[in-house]
């Protein structure tokens, strides 16, 4: 059985700022660089399949930590936000009339208007897993991320989630065709220069 290991892209200005970002194309920061330059993939993950997102935060973020050239999948891109993209997180939850709801209150069927749902992200992306045959890393996005671990972990997108995503860390999923599982201690990157 394949495992997938998953890392969350290093920070953008987006990010930074709270702007919902989506599929724009936005570049790693340079603190996000330094601060990734420095870290490297712990083993046996060094050795795994290697596959990105083919936005250039993901991309650049697998190069950083591998000294490897990822292969890219547009499954991996982060969900489509629709009209949300690029607007402020905090100005939509201060309008009411924005529709907008946090994500532990969407279920697997709520999308942004004109945007994509986790049901229709779960479609695509359990059609790319279903591929690996070999461990792999997957850098990519917290939407993708969130949609796998709750696959693996039983969260249907209503109320807390059963994991937190944090950076610098490989959040581990056994595979299967009919069973995912995810571990409960996720992975830190390593320093290169401890």
């Amino acid at each position: 059985m394949p495992r997938l290991a998953l890392l969350r892209h290093g920070h953008t200005a987006w990010n930074r700022a709270g702007r919902i970002q989506g599929r724009t194309d936005v570049p790693l920061d340079d603190a996000a660089r330094a601060q990734l330059r420095d870290l490297r993939m712990p083993a046996p993950w060094d050795k795994a399949d290697l596959w990105s997102s083919p936005l250039l935060r993901a991309v650049e973020t697998a190069k950083l930590v591998t000294d490897r050239e990822p292969m890219t999948d547009p499954a991996l891109i982060e969900m489509d936000w629709g009209q949300w993209e690029g607007c402020m997180g905090r100005d939509l939850v201060a309008d009411a009339a924005s529709g907008f709801r946090h994500i532990e209150e969407w279920g697997w069927d709520y999308s942004p208007p004109d945007g994509e749902s986790p049901a229709i992200m779960r479609a695509r992306l359990l059609k790319w897993a279903e591929m690996l045959t070999r461990d792999t890393v997957a850098v990519c996005h917290i939407g993708v991320m969130r949609v796998l671990m709750a696959q693996a972990s039983g969260w249907n997108f209503s109320g807390a989630a059963p994991f937190q995503i944090k950076r610098n860390r490989l959040y581990i999923l056994d595979i299967s065709e009919t069973k995912w599982q995810l571990d409960p201690q996720p992975l830190r990157l390593e320093d290169r220069n401890p």
